[in-house]
């Protein structure tokens, strides 16, 4: 079992930034691949950005593309997200994932957070 606990989330204006956080416990972080995924209200689930395990693989949603930066620090067990030039559109619950293979799709993750609102306003 790999437990993930997100942080960082909050209110902010548009064009602000915000630093996620998700601390992992349990199996070997390092193993694992991570990725970060957002929920809207009344909106399914999408995929946000990924990282592999060693942090040489890296995607992004296009809609986050050049704004949101996802690093991670093995050595603290710790994946970040960065969000910049944040948008009303941003806003949603943002949860991390941890699984085998990294992936753009939620089906690739087996450990999921339990979440961290992001409100954007206008």
């Amino acid at each position: 079992q790999v437990q993930l606990v997100e942080s960082g989330g909050g209110l902010v204006q548009a064009g602000g930034s915000l630093r996620l956080s998700c601390a992992a416990s349990g199996r070997t972080f390092i193993n694992y691949a991570m990725g970060w995924f957002r929920q809207a209200s009344g909106k399914e689930r999408e995929f946000v950005a990924a990282i592999s395990w060693n942090v040489r693989t890296t995607f992004y949603a296009d809609s986050v593309e050049g704004r949101f930066t996802i690093s991670r620090d093995n050595a603290k067990n710790t994946v970040y997200l960065q969000m910049n030039s944040l948008k009303p559109e941003d806003s949603a619950v943002y949860s991390c994932a941890a699984g085998v293979v990294v992936g753009t799709t939620d089906g690739r993750y087996q450990y999921w957070g339990q979440g961290t609102q992001v409100t954007v306003s206008s």
